[in-house]
């Protein structure tokens, strides 16, 4: 996977949480057999600039934790012109499956409000996101029992357990 990873924060996200992330994602790439030649990015802030991408694009006046934006769907149906190619050019053209962006101060925050590690919270955060990113949700009852079984799943597998 090629995975960008902006730190837009007042004070710097410390290397060691840049690189579980990093680490974090790769693994629930593997763990949900992502394609190797997918590309995505995470941007880390402050509650300030979360809330201000919250309020514009969702009309949400208020700071959140984690915002997923998916750039690719699958339904190709309603483009104009189709990109058409065989199956061995396909693959070597990586796919973009969005962003992330992360507020690091509600990763501080809910971690000591839910008693776990900020490592937890943000190993949590960022795979909630990857898994919106691949169509994964919880607006139904039935939907959110898969996304939250695989969420919990991959963080414990990875060694992130509650």
């Amino acid at each position: 996977m090629d995975l960008e990873i902006f730190d837009k924060t007042a004070n710097g996200v410390p290397d060691k949480h840049v690189t579980m992330i990093r680490e974090v994602l790769e693994f629930a790439g593997k763990y949900i057999k992502l394609a190797e030649n997918t590309e995505m990015s995470v941007t880390l802030m402050n509650n300030e600039d979360i809330h201000r991408i919250n309020k514009e694009y969702r009309g949400v006046d208020r700071a959140t934790d984690v915002i997923s934006f998916a750039i690719e769907d699958d339904d190709d149906e309603d483009e104009e012109f189709p990109l058409v190619m065989d199956e061995e050019m396909a693959a070597e053209i990586p796919e973009n499956i969005g962003d992330i962006f992360v507020s690091m101060d509600k990763v501080e925050e809910q971690a000591e409000y839910l008693g776990h590690s900020y490592e937890r919270e943000l190993g949590f955060l960022v795979v909630h996101g990857f898994l919106h990113l691949n169509g994964y949700d919880h607006m139904k009852p039935e939907d959110e029992k898969v996304m939250f079984k695989l969420q919990a799943d991959i963080l414990d597998a990875y060694g992130l357990k509650r």
